[in-house]
C-alpha cells in the first residue's frame, strides 16, 4: 500500500493589482483570485494593498493596514470573504412601546 504526502500550500511571494490578488507557492504553483473577494483589500488605497506580510511559515497574507487576512487554502478552495451587513439600530433600541399601553391607567 502506497502513502501519498499531502503538503500544506506554503506561500512565498504575493502580487495585488487592481484586479487580482496572486500568491506564488514553494512548489511552484500560483494562485490567482478576483481582488473582489476580499472586500477590504477592494476598498483598500494601492498603499494599503502593498503593505502585506506573510504570515503563519506561508500559509497565509495578512494586511495590516485593513485588518486582513487570507490563507493559501482559502484561496485555493475558492472562498470569498463575504461583506458584512450594514449596522441597524440594536433591537433594543427598535422596540416600541404597545399605543394602547401609552397613557393606559395603572
Amino acid at each position: 500500500m502506497s502513502t501519498v504526502e499531502v503538503s500544506v500550500p506554503r506561500i512565498v511571494s504575493v502580487q495585488v493589482t487592481d484586479e487580482s490578488i496572486i500568491a506564488h507557492l514553494a512548489d511552484g504553483r500560483t494562485i490567482s483570485v478576483p481582488l473582489a473577494w476580499s472586500w477590504r483589500l477592494s476598498d483598500a488605497t494601492p498603499e494599503q494593498r502593498r503593505d502585506y506580510e506573510i504570515i503563519g511559515n506561508g500559509h497565509g497574507i495578512h494586511w495590516p493596514a485593513v485588518d486582513e487576512d487570507i490563507s493559501a487554502t482559502g484561496m485555493l478552495h475558492g472562498t470569498p470573504a463575504p461583506r458584512p451587513r450594514a449596522r441597524t439600530q440594536p433591537r433594543s433600541a427598535q422596540r416600541t412601546v404597545s399605543p394602547r399601553l401609552v397613557g393606559a391607567p395603572t
